[in-house]
């Protein structure tokens, strides 16, 4: 397959060690490193400064208030820190809950400050972060420093006879001619100069294992914790799910009003005018009335159709073996059902697995061009898994209008997940991860 890359995305042919010391991800790394020690002596002394008049002033009842307003500044100063990490290292880090007192008022306010694990995770940020960034901003300034200036030996070698009346720099030696040793020849200077090469090859990877702990630290300490970032994900879950449950609504509305509720009125009308005709022209009031027998069996099929797309009876009785054979005989390409399950999931479970059976299959009628498709469903300790292939053209993906982005959202909200392989040309591999639940 051909390629055609536009000049901004054409992919450098420069290895990426040897781009290393010039891209400007290591530039903005060391920048980070150098402002880490400033701002890190401002959070520790704001911390435990803070901390220390708190605790002092507890025995006046002024120290709580006093320890809730220097909790709150250590946030401040963490937002700050987020907002460095995400422009320096291009690490996004999801902004934690605020504080939500229980009602209005100074008491309360600082009562949710003192209780927020998360104020105290922003202060222990604060006392751990000046240690590690004094020793991080040592290493990568000596390392960077030696690697540069050894580098440029050659350019400056001149300066020590010229001012330290030595011929070079000194590897050894007690400061008399005949013991000491210094790296003056050409061989040794091209030597010295090798070495700063090497170390300005080295020094970005340095740089990206010292921003490395600053990445853990504050994604650890500043980030919403996994019971906020838990909630935050249900929250959303919930929003698919009145979103999802809102748009069936609409869709049975819409059935019933172009479909079922149509050809009723119609009958109605059809029944009307039969019952008019009946003592004047009873051959057209029977045929009239044969007509409409004929609408009220179109009707009452719309009806089945309708209440089986909202939870077919088949799946409640007889559970998702029998409802996905069901399924596939009404495919449009022929469908091998294989389900080897011990017993059945939760009621909902199942309904999202015979559902999401359905949309994949109506996908392959509709888009794949296969000549025939596979259906398998079994249990993975307490997962159940729905994988659904074709042999069709293949290029199903999320983005492709099919319905399938819809699809991974439902199941994400139950905590489940949707995995697509379908490469161009096909054939193509959906399998759908839903939790148990029996």
């Amino acid at each position: 397959m051909n390629t055609a890359y536009s000049p901004r995305t054409r992919p450098s042919r420069i290895p990426v060690g040897l781009r290393a010391p010039f891209s400007g991800q290591t530039w903005r790394e060391f920048l980070y490193l150098m402002l880490s020690l400033p701002i890190s002596i401002v959070t520790f002394t704001c911390a435990v400064a803070v901390m220390s008049l708190g605790a002092g002033l507890l025995v006046t009842f002024v120290g709580i208030p006093v320890l809730a307003a220097g909790l709150t500044a250590v946030r401040g100063l963490g937002y700050l820190e987020r907002a460095r990490a995400r422009v320096l290292l291009g690490l996004e880090v999801a902004d934690p809950r605020p504080v939500r007192p229980a009602k209005p008022g100074v008491v309360s306010w600082t009562s949710a400050v003192l209780k927020s694990g998360v104020s105290w995770r922003h202060f222990l940020y604060g006392v751990l972060h000046l240690p590690w960034a004094v020793f991080a901003f040592g290493v990568s300034l000596t390392f960077w420093l030696l690697a540069w200036l050894l580098l440029a030996y050659p350019l400056w070698k001149w300066t020590f006879p010229a001012y330290l009346d030595q011929p070079g720099i000194q590897m050894f030696g007690d400061g008399t001619p005949e013991r000491s040793w210094y790296m003056d020849t050409p061989f040794e200077v091209g030597v010295v100069s090798a070495i700063g090469l090497a170390l300005v090859f080295v020094v970005p990877w340095m740089f990206r294992g010292l921003t490395h702990v600053d990445r853990i630290l504050v994604l650890g300490l500043l980030g919403p914790s996994a019971l906020d970032h838990r909630v935050s994900e249900l929250e959303s879950d919930r929003g698919v799910v009145v979103d999802t449950a809102a748009a069936d609504l609409r869709r049975i509305e819409r059935d019933l009003h172009d479909g079922a509720q149509a050809r009723l009125v119609n009958l109605a009308m059809d029944l009307g005018l039969a019952k008019e005709k009946l003592l004047k022209d009873p051959e057209a009031a029977a045929k009239m009335v044969d007509e409409a027998h004929g609408e009220v069996k179109v009707a009452l099929q719309e009806l089945r159709d309708l209440a089986r797309g909202i939870h077919p009876a088949i799946l409640t009785d007889r559970g998702l073996g029998p409802a996905l054979s069901s399924l596939g005989a009404r495919c449009a390409v022929p469908v091998t059902i294989t389900v080897d399950l011990s017993r059945r999931p939760a009621p909902a479970i199942e309904g999202i697995a015979y559902f999401t059976a359905s949309e994949l299959l109506q996908n392959i009628s509709k888009h794949a061009r296969a000549t025939r498709a596979t259906v398998d469903v079994w249990q993975t300790d307490d997962r159940l898994m729905l994988l659904v292939t074709d042999d069709g053209q293949g290029g199903a993906n999320t983005a492709s209008g099919s319905g399938l982005a819809g699809l991974a959202e439902r199941l994400d909200s139950v905590d489940g997940l949707l995995v697509i392989d379908s490469p161009i040309g096909g054939p193509t591999s959906i399998t759908a991860e839903l939790p148990w639940r029996g």
